[in-house]
């Protein structure tokens, strides 16, 4: 009786442990996704909607002008007066996603049918002269590249796009080789929509750790990035392509980017994990990242700053780097030429790196001018000297290493190159020991960045009297953007980790409704200077003109 008891408990704690570990592998979401999608874009509908209520979204300037657009449809007037008119449930969650192929590509936006007979509506209204069709339940309405679909749950927009084939070819074309342009050969929208209803969980998101990991971190918003996918369709559309004869199938190997954004008050947050391959993760882990160096910052001679990112790193890392993507003989030779080993280059790296922009302003022609400042740090002095030998035996003799309007100079630690002389020369004689308030929001990892909007944008103010219209839009800049901070770059639980945080002015209200505001105001400012534009062409140009905005 025991034995048996404890038989049982035995079976059912197994099955609680396979539940539980199942339910963490899968998602909803992921299951409407093909697992090769290119890039994945999850709406939270319930809390977009919260945030940002739809008379919010009509009280808007830009709303408004598109609302009173005398060739608005009455469907599509229904639609802006409420959403919910169209069939959909805007309060579940909407997906958008790419998907690249041998084909080109498509592109697919699904979501939730609460009225199927007004989504039917919607769709005729907005797709007219459309071929209509039914296919194991699912509801079809085709025309030229686009395929809605729906049942009585669920909703599938799909638009093929065999373009993306094309793309891939941009550069291939050389003096030795001519790849001829590959015909246009558009998919059948109705089969592809039926797979999309259809797909296995094989074939989804749905097992994929990552995705569910991702689903299940709070946002307003996921974004899901597949490297792997995209290298993939590259090199699969690009067989004479110099990057097919490296190693780049073996580095793209779990390569994806995922991450969350958040639009909370006066802020939009993102929190950021980038996975790669195994060989790659290994390297990381083994070359992983310290934290950066903020004297180097503190060096930078000047307190207007506009921008700055700074990063630190283990320059041993590059050479294994190159190892691994076969590209270590290349490298070698290159460096052969110009007078230096690859060995010797991974010395004179001391692995930090900062770039800073400041000084932001108009010049006398009126156009804008700015502090560029790039500095590295210098590891093995005599490494370093030879690279800084060979930079000058690169290009033709002119001021600084052989680049026009480029200025250099060094200490014992760091190596500064910008575009004027003076802010050189300081930066390398450590005159300045500045403090910043935004160290502090950028250090403790690898990598940092800060970006200063109100600087940037009253810097670079017109004049009030050069163009109404611009400094209107400058206007509304100011008083929406604040700055944004970067930091993060460690390696952990198998991904890099970055934080994005932009803020705003407005610190009360949550960005989303400030966004929706911004747009509004910035939006029908663009549509009044294309129509003072049209307005003031001559009349044999303004009916070019009025398709060409049509078309942008």
């Amino acid at each position: 009786m025991q034995t048996n008891f404890l038989y049982r408990a035995m079976v059912f704690l197994i099955a609680i442990f396979l539940t539980v570990s199942c339910s963490k592998k899968s998602n909803t979401q992921g299951a409407l996704v093909p697992a090769n999608a290119s890039f994945v874009f999850h709406f939270n509908g319930e809390a977009i909607m919260k945030k940002l209520p739809w008379e919010e979204v009509k009280s808007s300037e830009l709303f408004k002008q598109i609302y009173s657009d005398s060739s608005m449809t009455d469907v599509m007037k229904t639609a802006l007066n409420n959403p919910e008119n169209t069939g959909i449930d805007v309060k579940k969650d909407i997906i958008f996603f790419v998907v690249k192929d041998t084909v080109g590509g498509y592109a697919a936006l699904e979501g939730s049918v609460k009225d199927a007979s007004r989504f039917q509506q919607f769709c005729a209204g907005a797709l007219k002269n459309a071929k209509e069709s039914e296919k194991e339940g699912i509801h079809f309405l085709v025309k030229d590249k686009f395929t809605y679909s729906w049942n009585k749950e669920r909703f599938i927009i799909l638009i093929d796009a065999p373009e993306m084939k094309q793309m891939n070819q941009v550069g291939q074309i050389n003096d030795s080789t001519q790849i001829p342009v590959p015909a246009v050969v558009y998919r059948d929208g109705t089969l592809a929509a039926v797979a999309l209803f259809n797909l296995k969980s094989d074939n989804s998101l749905t097992n994929d750790d990552h995705f569910s990991e991702l689903m299940g971190s709070k946002g307003d918003l996921h974004f899901w990035i597949n490297g792997q996918s995209i290298s993939e369709s590259a090199i699969a559309n690009s067989p004479v392509s110099p990057l097919a004869m490296l190693n780049l199938n073996k580095l793209a190997e779990g390569s994806v980017t995922a991450g969350t954004a958040d639009f909370e008050n006066g802020k939009i947050v993102a929190e950021v994990k980038s996975y790669s391959s195994k060989v790659l993760s290994d390297l990381w882990k083994k070359y992983s990242s310290t934290n950066l160096q903020t004297d180097m910052i503190r060096k930078i001679p000047s307190k207007n700053i506009a921008a700055v990112f700074a990063l630190n790193f283990k320059p041993e890392g590059i050479k294994e780097f190159l190892k691994i993507a076969g590209m270590d003989g290349f490298a070698n030779m290159g460096a052969s030429r110009v007078g230096f080993t690859l060995d010797e280059f991974i010395k004179a790296n001391g692995g930090d790196i900062l770039f800073a922009v400041s000084d932001i302003k108009r010049d006398s022609m009126h156009m804008p001018d700015a502090n560029v400042l790039f500095v590295t740090s210098i590891g093995d002095k005599t490494a370093f000297s030879k690279l800084v030998a060979a930079g000058k035996q690169m290009g033709p003799s002119m001021t600084g290493i052989g680049v026009p309007g480029f200025f250099y100079n060094s200490d014992d630690r760091y190596f500064a190159l910008g575009n004027k002389q003076e802010s050189v020369d300081l930066y390398a004689a450590g005159a300045s020991n500045n403090s910043f308030d935004f160290t502090s929001k950028i250090s403790g990892g690898a990598m940092g960045g800060y970006v200063n909007f109100q600087y940037i944008l009253s810097s670079l103010k017109n004049d009030a009297s050069k163009d109404s219209i611009e400094n209107a839009i400058t206007n509304a800049s100011l008083n929406m953007w604040d700055n944004m901070f970067i930091n993060g770059g460690e390696f952990k639980n198998g991904a890099f980790q970055q934080h994005v945080e932009v803020n705003l002015l407005d610190k009360t209200t949550n960005s989303l409704k400030q966004l929706n505001r911004y747009f509004g105001i910035v939006g029908g400012l663009e549509k009044k200077r294309n129509a003072s534009r049209k307005a003031t062409l001559p009349i044999s140009n303004k009916d070019v003109t009025a398709d060409s905005l049509k078309m942008h």
